[in-house]
Protein backbone atom coordinates (compact mmCIF):
# COMPACT_ATOMS: atom_id res chain seq x y z
CA UNK A 1 0.00 0.00 0.00
CA UNK A 2 1.36 3.01 -1.43
CA UNK A 3 0.24 5.40 1.71
CA UNK A 4 1.64 2.25 4.85
CA UNK A 5 4.98 4.24 5.23
CA UNK A 6 2.97 7.29 6.10
CA UNK A 7 0.26 6.18 8.26
CA UNK A 8 3.09 4.04 9.85
CA UNK A 9 4.54 7.19 10.62
CA UNK A 10 1.55 8.86 12.48
CA UNK A 11 1.55 5.69 14.44
CA UNK A 12 -2.21 6.10 15.42
CA UNK A 13 -3.90 4.37 17.86
CA UNK A 14 -6.07 1.70 17.31
CA UNK A 15 -9.08 2.67 19.10
CA UNK A 16 -8.80 5.52 16.87
CA UNK A 17 -8.46 3.46 13.50
CA UNK A 18 -11.69 3.28 11.45
CA UNK A 19 -10.12 2.02 7.92
CA UNK A 20 -13.72 2.41 6.02
CA UNK A 21 -14.04 3.41 2.33
CA UNK A 22 -15.76 6.48 1.61
CA UNK A 23 -18.18 6.73 -1.31
CA UNK A 24 -17.32 9.23 -3.93
CA UNK A 25 -21.46 10.33 -4.06
CA UNK A 26 -20.77 11.37 0.16
CA UNK A 27 -18.35 14.60 -1.44
CA UNK A 28 -20.93 15.17 -4.07
CA UNK A 29 -23.81 15.12 -1.74
CA UNK A 30 -21.61 18.40 0.22
CA UNK A 31 -22.74 20.87 -2.75
CA UNK A 32 -19.88 20.57 -4.94
CA UNK A 33 -20.04 23.99 -6.55
CA UNK A 34 -19.92 23.34 -9.99
CA UNK A 35 -20.51 20.82 -12.69
CA UNK A 36 -16.94 20.69 -13.82
CA UNK A 37 -16.36 20.21 -9.99
CA UNK A 38 -18.26 17.08 -10.10
CA UNK A 39 -17.09 15.33 -13.25
CA UNK A 40 -13.29 15.81 -11.55
CA UNK A 41 -14.67 13.86 -8.63
CA UNK A 42 -16.42 11.19 -11.03
CA UNK A 43 -13.60 11.07 -13.45
CA UNK A 44 -10.59 11.99 -11.04
CA UNK A 45 -11.17 10.34 -7.97
CA UNK A 46 -10.45 6.25 -7.82
CA UNK A 47 -11.10 5.95 -4.12
CA UNK A 48 -11.23 7.50 -0.33
CA UNK A 49 -10.72 5.91 2.35
CA UNK A 50 -11.35 6.75 5.96
CA UNK A 51 -8.11 5.51 8.00
CA UNK A 52 -8.80 7.30 11.73
CA UNK A 53 -10.67 9.63 13.62
CA UNK A 54 -9.02 11.38 16.41
CA UNK A 55 -11.02 12.23 19.47
CA UNK A 56 -10.44 13.54 23.08
CA UNK A 57 -12.04 10.04 23.91
CA UNK A 58 -9.20 7.95 21.83
CA UNK A 59 -6.62 9.70 22.17
CA UNK A 60 -6.43 12.32 25.29
CA UNK A 61 -6.32 15.18 23.88
CA UNK A 62 -8.76 17.72 24.39
CA UNK A 63 -11.02 19.03 22.01
CA UNK A 64 -10.70 23.31 20.62
CA UNK A 65 -13.37 25.99 20.76
CA UNK A 66 -13.46 29.83 20.68
CA UNK A 67 -15.48 32.20 18.40
CA UNK A 68 -13.32 31.57 15.32
CA UNK A 69 -13.63 27.83 15.00
CA UNK A 70 -14.54 24.19 16.85
CA UNK A 71 -12.69 21.24 16.11
CA UNK A 72 -14.08 18.48 18.04
CA UNK A 73 -12.24 15.81 15.67
CA UNK A 74 -9.43 15.18 13.04
CA UNK A 75 -10.01 13.05 10.46
CA UNK A 76 -6.85 10.78 8.67
CA UNK A 77 -8.07 10.37 5.10
CA UNK A 78 -6.48 8.98 1.94
CA UNK A 79 -7.70 9.35 -1.65
CA UNK A 80 -5.99 8.13 -4.70
CA UNK A 81 -5.98 9.65 -7.82
CA UNK A 82 -6.48 8.66 -11.61
CA UNK A 83 -3.47 9.72 -13.55
CA UNK A 84 -5.33 12.21 -16.05
CA UNK A 85 -6.51 14.16 -12.44
CA UNK A 86 -6.17 17.59 -11.19
CA UNK A 87 -4.87 16.95 -7.60
CA UNK A 88 -4.80 20.85 -6.64
CA UNK A 89 -8.63 21.31 -6.92
CA UNK A 90 -9.69 17.92 -5.70
CA UNK A 91 -7.68 18.49 -3.14
CA UNK A 92 -9.36 21.56 -2.06
CA UNK A 93 -12.50 20.08 -2.82
CA UNK A 94 -12.24 17.28 -0.22
CA UNK A 95 -11.23 19.61 2.34
CA UNK A 96 -13.87 21.95 2.12
CA UNK A 97 -16.49 18.67 1.56
CA UNK A 98 -15.64 17.70 5.00
CA UNK A 99 -16.69 20.18 8.53
CA UNK A 100 -13.54 19.01 10.64
CA UNK A 101 -9.95 19.33 9.75
CA UNK A 102 -8.32 16.36 7.60
CA UNK A 103 -4.98 15.25 7.20
CA UNK A 104 -5.32 14.21 3.75
CA UNK A 105 -3.16 11.63 2.27
CA UNK A 106 -3.15 11.47 -1.40
CA UNK A 107 -1.74 9.89 -3.91
CA UNK A 108 -1.13 9.94 -7.81
CA UNK A 109 1.55 7.71 -10.05
CA UNK A 110 2.82 5.93 -6.58
CA UNK A 111 4.27 9.05 -5.63
CA UNK A 112 1.96 10.49 -2.07
CA UNK A 113 1.11 14.06 -0.75
CA UNK A 114 -0.12 15.20 2.57
CA UNK A 115 -1.93 18.36 2.72
CA UNK A 116 -4.18 19.83 5.75
CA UNK A 117 -5.88 23.54 6.00
CA UNK A 118 -7.16 24.98 9.46
CA UNK A 119 -11.23 25.81 8.78
CA UNK A 120 -13.50 28.50 10.84
CA UNK A 121 -17.01 29.27 11.16
CA UNK A 122 -18.27 31.45 7.81
CA UNK A 123 -19.01 34.64 8.86
CA UNK A 124 -21.28 35.15 6.58
CA UNK A 125 -23.49 31.87 6.60
CA UNK A 126 -24.18 30.84 10.39
CA UNK A 127 -23.11 27.18 11.04
CA UNK A 128 -20.95 26.85 7.91
CA UNK A 129 -17.24 25.81 7.78
CA UNK A 130 -15.23 27.49 5.30
CA UNK A 131 -11.12 26.46 4.84
CA UNK A 132 -8.31 29.36 5.34
CA UNK A 133 -4.77 28.55 3.48
CA UNK A 134 -3.89 25.62 2.49
CA UNK A 135 -0.67 23.59 3.14
CA UNK A 136 0.89 20.85 1.13
CA UNK A 137 3.62 18.70 0.38
CA UNK A 138 5.34 18.50 -2.68
CA UNK A 139 5.04 14.85 -3.90
CA UNK A 140 6.90 12.23 -1.93
CA UNK A 141 7.66 8.94 -2.94
CA UNK A 142 7.82 6.87 0.06
CA UNK A 143 10.59 4.15 -1.53
CA UNK A 144 13.14 6.67 -2.67
CA UNK A 145 12.94 8.96 0.18
CA UNK A 146 15.45 11.77 0.61
CA UNK A 147 17.11 12.63 3.57
CA UNK A 148 14.60 15.60 4.76
CA UNK A 149 11.66 13.33 3.82
CA UNK A 150 13.06 10.44 6.22
CA UNK A 151 13.35 13.03 8.96
CA UNK A 152 9.87 14.73 8.00
CA UNK A 153 7.92 11.40 8.36
CA UNK A 154 10.11 10.61 11.50
CA UNK A 155 8.35 13.65 13.16
CA UNK A 156 4.49 12.68 12.62
CA UNK A 157 4.16 10.32 15.87
CA UNK A 158 0.67 11.52 17.01
CA UNK A 159 2.00 10.67 20.32
CA UNK A 160 5.42 13.35 19.85
CA UNK A 161 2.91 16.29 19.20
CA UNK A 162 1.59 18.71 21.26
CA UNK A 163 -1.48 17.71 23.12
CA UNK A 164 -2.94 20.92 24.82
CA UNK A 165 -5.90 20.32 22.51
CA UNK A 166 -6.89 19.51 18.85
CA UNK A 167 -6.04 22.70 17.49
CA UNK A 168 -2.23 22.89 19.25
CA UNK A 169 -1.94 18.61 17.66
CA UNK A 170 -3.13 19.73 14.28
CA UNK A 171 -0.74 23.04 14.18
CA UNK A 172 1.95 20.69 14.91
CA UNK A 173 1.46 18.50 11.60
CA UNK A 174 0.98 21.87 9.56
CA UNK A 175 4.36 23.61 11.13
CA UNK A 176 6.00 19.98 10.00
CA UNK A 177 4.77 20.61 6.33
CA UNK A 178 6.73 24.33 6.39
CA UNK A 179 9.73 22.49 7.43
CA UNK A 180 9.87 20.14 4.72
CA UNK A 181 9.32 22.94 2.43
CA UNK A 182 11.94 25.10 3.98
CA UNK A 183 14.16 21.70 3.72
CA UNK A 184 13.12 22.15 -0.66
CA UNK A 185 15.16 24.97 -0.45
CA UNK A 186 18.24 24.89 2.31
CA UNK A 187 18.41 21.26 2.14
CA UNK A 188 18.29 20.10 5.75
CA UNK A 189 14.93 19.43 7.80
CA UNK A 190 14.89 20.68 11.15
CA UNK A 191 11.65 20.02 13.56
CA UNK A 192 10.26 23.23 15.13
CA UNK A 193 11.64 24.42 17.92
CA UNK A 194 8.72 26.94 19.23
CA UNK A 195 5.93 28.23 18.44
CA UNK A 196 7.81 31.30 17.63
CA UNK A 197 10.14 29.73 15.35
CA UNK A 198 7.08 28.11 13.25
CA UNK A 199 5.75 32.10 12.96
CA UNK A 200 8.95 33.09 11.95
CA UNK A 201 9.51 30.63 9.16
CA UNK A 202 5.90 30.67 7.93
CA UNK A 203 6.54 34.48 7.45
CA UNK A 204 10.26 33.43 5.73
CA UNK A 205 8.63 30.94 3.11
CA UNK A 206 6.03 33.52 2.28
CA UNK A 207 8.55 36.15 1.38
CA UNK A 208 9.95 33.15 -0.22
CA UNK A 209 7.78 32.49 -2.90
CA UNK A 210 6.64 36.51 -2.44
CA UNK A 211 10.31 36.91 -4.15
CA UNK A 212 10.55 34.07 -6.61
CA UNK A 213 7.22 35.91 -8.51
CA UNK A 214 8.25 38.89 -8.74
CA UNK A 215 11.90 37.41 -9.66
CA UNK A 216 10.49 35.27 -12.76
CA UNK A 217 8.14 38.46 -13.49
CA UNK A 218 10.78 40.66 -14.13
CA UNK A 219 13.07 38.17 -15.72
CA UNK A 220 10.22 37.68 -18.34
CA UNK A 221 10.11 41.73 -18.78
CA UNK A 222 13.74 41.93 -19.09
CA UNK A 223 14.10 39.36 -21.98
CA UNK A 224 11.37 41.16 -23.87
CA UNK A 225 12.60 44.96 -23.24
CA UNK A 226 13.96 46.21 -26.19
CA UNK A 227 15.30 49.39 -24.53
CA UNK A 228 18.72 49.17 -22.61
CA UNK A 229 17.93 51.57 -19.85
CA UNK A 230 15.26 50.10 -19.02
CA UNK A 231 16.90 46.57 -19.52
CA UNK A 232 19.48 47.82 -17.18
CA UNK A 233 16.55 49.01 -14.47
CA UNK A 234 15.30 45.76 -14.76
CA UNK A 235 18.22 43.47 -14.26
CA UNK A 236 19.73 46.01 -11.11
CA UNK A 237 16.28 44.86 -9.45
CA UNK A 238 16.73 41.65 -10.26
CA UNK A 239 20.05 41.58 -8.88
CA UNK A 240 19.11 43.54 -5.51
CA UNK A 241 16.18 40.91 -5.49
CA UNK A 242 18.34 37.78 -6.09
CA UNK A 243 20.42 38.78 -2.74
CA UNK A 244 17.50 39.44 -1.02
CA UNK A 245 16.51 35.86 -1.67
CA UNK A 246 20.13 34.84 -0.91
CA UNK A 247 19.77 36.60 2.87
CA UNK A 248 16.35 34.66 3.23
CA UNK A 249 17.60 31.40 2.54
CA UNK A 250 19.55 31.82 6.07
CA UNK A 251 16.93 32.81 7.92
CA UNK A 252 14.97 29.41 6.77
CA UNK A 253 18.01 27.46 7.20
CA UNK A 254 18.39 25.25 10.74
Amino acid sequence: MIFAPVIDALALPPDARVDQRVPKKLLLDQGVPTAADKRQIQDGIEDIHWIAALKPTNIGVPDYRDEVREYLEIAILTVTFRPAAKPTRLIELIHRAIPYPVVLLSSQNEKVSLSLVHKRWSQGEAGKVVIEDLHRTAAIDPNALAEPETLFLSNLALSTLPAADLFALYQAWIDRLAELEAASITGSFTPPTSAEHSTILRDGLANHARLQYELTTLRNQAAKEKQLNRRVELNMTIKRLEAELAELKTTLSP
